[in-house]
């Protein structure tokens, strides 16, 4: 519907008189079906209708505006083809209690600037940057960029096999990232790159080390860079500080075009206070609860969306299906899961509210995680969302239909804090600790866990991974391995921040780039080449992936040798051939003819140690060796076998010929 007035200043409407601007064109892209889809938390591509869309009405190109402000007394946009006048170009607030604003502004082209002037429902004068604009103007400027992108994909190939790549049964090995700080250019260390040149780095450095996928942290337009992303204002727009939608395809694609899939790591639990921001977006609390023991995060000191409302409900699940539509993102990791679940979730007792029944439940955030993952794995094959979730709430990963929550994957935070606190400890006094490592083997099929040793890990004082590591240089290096490839062995699938892979020694610095210097000594070259051999044993042994989160993928062949601080377990495949047996040693003992039960009677080789040379290992183990199964009872087994067990270190057994 378009009516372009060029004279009068009033229109009849549906048998009412409505003021109209005489340099705003009435014209909607709503249709009734759209406005109920709207408010009923219903409509998942909102960003077809909402936010700035170029058109041609009646002969004319021009951009129709839409923008969602119910208590707002007047609405007008403002840029600098008006010279950022609010009293030049009115929208028209709908008539159908909608709280919809709309417009078609005649002659505005791809990259005009403009905000939303409003009038707020408290009489403040304030302008907002648009909530679905694509782009946004590079901060510390605030202004909403009119833009259509431009990008003819190429990954074509990608996405017709990427249901088979990303499906549950195949490794899922993810690298993740800060794109600000992974890499930077030495003659300009300042300069972040942009992401044409991340991409020319980037893909061939995963390639040559086997991660299966990449997770970006937040890449959506935030104003504040030490936030890390984490506090976003621009939702539906690539962060311009590398550059332009165009160019974050690009890095997408040429990743998709080398298999590699792309995590997106996706806020939706909270946001900041900016004043160009959601917050208090029509002079009232819009986009977050007003009650603030359910709107404001104690932590983050930012605001969180309040999920009871259907219009902010759509907004968000038609923010994730943007990302995998428009970008072909392959999944998002979903930020601050238990943040969102629980309304006490670290707030003092007596300071948080409770749901209608009196619990700490928050029902509307939990029904707005269903509705999401249904309409992701409804939409799109071969995506998943991950749950970073700390809490224990049940049925995270368990299908919707069934009382989940419907996730694909979540985080192990228990594993992780487990297994870090247990490799803390002095190799000498592990004895007494034997167990922290096996618990979490009771638990682990309850979901379907991701492993992680994500950038919360490293920074705040936490120490890099190296120097979580007790012991001399030797040591902390020799624990590092063993810590890695404990991981890789375990199951679920597995995540790696950025400079982890190589010893970073410093806490990571969103600030600059990693230390890719350490790579001219042998220790962190060794540490390197152990990452990219324990992912090449990932990918090639089904045993490690083909029941990633069953108990059929699993045994443990001695979990109680506490005395020598000694793990055994099998990981099995689909065949019995495909079974490995993996041994941990935890002390900086080298233990000779060690004796471990064997699976089924079979000749067995080593297939991988952390102490090789190449790793900077000792060099100590059973490389080479046939092992020939001997009658002799071990671990409740028939067969067993005698093995060097290398210092702090870890090997891998395959059946050999």
């Amino acid at each position: 519907m378009s009516v372009p007035v060029k004279r009068s200043s009033e229109k009849i409407i549906a048998d009412k008189v409505v003021a109209q601007d005489c340099s705003v064109w009435l014209h909607s892209l709503f249709t009734d079906f759209d406005v109920s889809l709207f408010v009923t938390g219903k409509h998942f591509r909102l960003y077809e209708k909402l936010g700035v869309h170029l058109l041609r009405v009646d002969g004319r190109d021009g951009a129709y505006f839409a923008v969602w402000a119910p208590n707002a007394q007047k609405v007008s946009v403002v840029g600098n083809f008006n010279n950022w006048d609010a009293g030049s170009h009115y929208l028209n607030k709908r008539w159908d209690a909608s709280g919809i604003w709309e417009g078609f502004i005649p002659d505005l082209k791809n990259g005009e600037v403009y905000k939303y002037a409003i009038k707020g429902f408290d009489g403040l004068d304030i302008q907002k940057g648009d909530p679905f604009a694509r782009h946004w103007e590079h901060p510390p400027r605030t202004a909403s960029v009119i833009w259509e992108a431009d990008y003819r994909w190429k990954d074509k190939s990608w996405l017709k096999k990427r249901p088979k790549v990303n499906a549950l049964n195949q490794p899922f090995s993810v690298y993740e990232l800060h794109l600000g700080s992974w890499q930077r250019d030495p003659s300009e260390p300042q300069r972040v790159l942009t992401y044409k040149e991340i991409a020319n780095s980037l893909v061939p450095y995963i390639l040559d080390m086997g991660f299966t996928h990449v997770e970006l942290m937040p890449i959506m337009e935030y104003p504040y860079f030490p936030s890390w992303g984490y506090q976003i204002t621009g939702y539906y727009a690539a962060s311009s500080r590398h550059g332009t939608p165009e160019e974050l395809m690009y890095l997408i694609d040429e990743l998709h075009k080398n298999d590699i899939g792309v995590i997106l790591d996706w806020v939706p639990s909270h946001f900041p206070g900016d004043a160009h921001g959601l917050y208090h977006f029509d002079g009232t609390h819009l986009y977050e609860h007003a009650d603030m023991r359910k709107g404001f995060h104690p932590d983050w000191k930012s605001y969180i969306f309040n999920y009871d409302r259907g219009e902010v409900r759509s907004f968000l699940i038609s923010n994730a299906v943007f990302w995998l539509d428009k970008f072909h993102a392959d999944g998002l990791r979903v930020d601050a899961v238990a943040s969102m679940l629980y309304f006490n979730f670290s707030r003092k007792a007596g300071e948080s509210a409770t749901n209608e029944f009196g619990g700490p439940e928050n029902l509307g955030a939990i029904q707005f995680l269903k509705d999401l993952n249904e309409a992701v794995y409804g939409n799109f094959e071969g995506v998943h969302t991950i749950a970073e979730e700390s809490s224990t709430y049940a049925g995270v990963t368990h299908p919707v239909k069934e009382g989940g929550l419907g996730f694909g994957m979540k985080w192990m935070m228990g594993w992780m804090n487990d297994t870090l606190k247990y490799f803390k400890n002095d190799p000498l006094n592990r004895s007494y600790h034997h167990h922290q490592l096996t618990f979490s083997i009771t638990y682990a099929f309850t979901e379907r866990f991701m492993l992680p040793f994500s950038h919360d890990e490293v920074v705040h004082g936490k120490s890099s991974m190296i120097y979580k590591m007790p012991g001399d240089e030797w040591q902390k290096f020799a624990n590092l391995r063993l810590l890695y490839a404990y991981m890789f062995t375990q199951p679920g699938t597995k995540l790696l921040f950025m400079g982890n892979e190589f010893a970073q020694t410093h806490e990571w610095d969103f600030k600059s780039s990693l230390d890719w210097h350490l790579l001219q000594h042998a220790p962190h070259l060794g540490m390197q080449q152990t990452v990219r051999a324990l992912n090449q044993l990932y990918r090639t042994e089904p045993a490690l992936y083909a029941h990633s989160f069953s108990y059929e993928g699993f045994e443990w062949m001695n979990a109680d040798d506490t005395n020598n601080s000694v793990y055994v377990y099998l990981r099995k495949g689909l065949k019995a051939k495909d079974t490995l047996i993996v041994v941990l040693n935890m002390t900086p003992v080298f233990r000779e003819n060690y004796r471990i039960g064997l699976p089924f009677k079979a000749k067995w080789k080593e297939i991988f140690n952390t102490d090789a040379p190449e790793f900077f290992g000792s060099g100590k183990g059973n490389e080479g060796m046939l092992f020939l199964p001997e009658p002799l009872d071990c671990h409740g087994r028939e067969y067993s076998i005698q093995l060097q067990l290398p210092p702090l270190g870890a090997i891998v057994l395959k059946q050999g010929k």
